[in-house]
């Protein structure tokens, strides 16, 4: 599922990278959250496909699927 999203210990402080690259699944989701199209993020990556977006819009989304469970007050 995720063939395009790597993760190595000694790259990039472990974070998860889009194809080995030096470029962060959190770097390419921020361009996105600001406003770039795909065509915006090639012109300046063009390393960057859109199967990689696909990829990283879909981690980022399980990322955060997060159960939160509230917290008793014991007071």
């Amino acid at each position: 599922m995720w063939d395009r999203i790597t993760v190595e210990p000694g790259k990039m402080e472990g974070r998860p990278c889009i194809r080995g690259l030096r470029f962060t699944v959190a770097q390419l989701i921020r361009l996105v959250a600001a406003g770039w199209t795909l065509e915006q993020i090639q012109d300046e990556y063009p390393f960057v496909e859109a199967e990689d977006l696909r990829q990283a819009l879909l981690y980022a989304a399980a990322a955060s699927d997060v159960t939160t469970m509230p917290l008793r007050d014991f007071a």
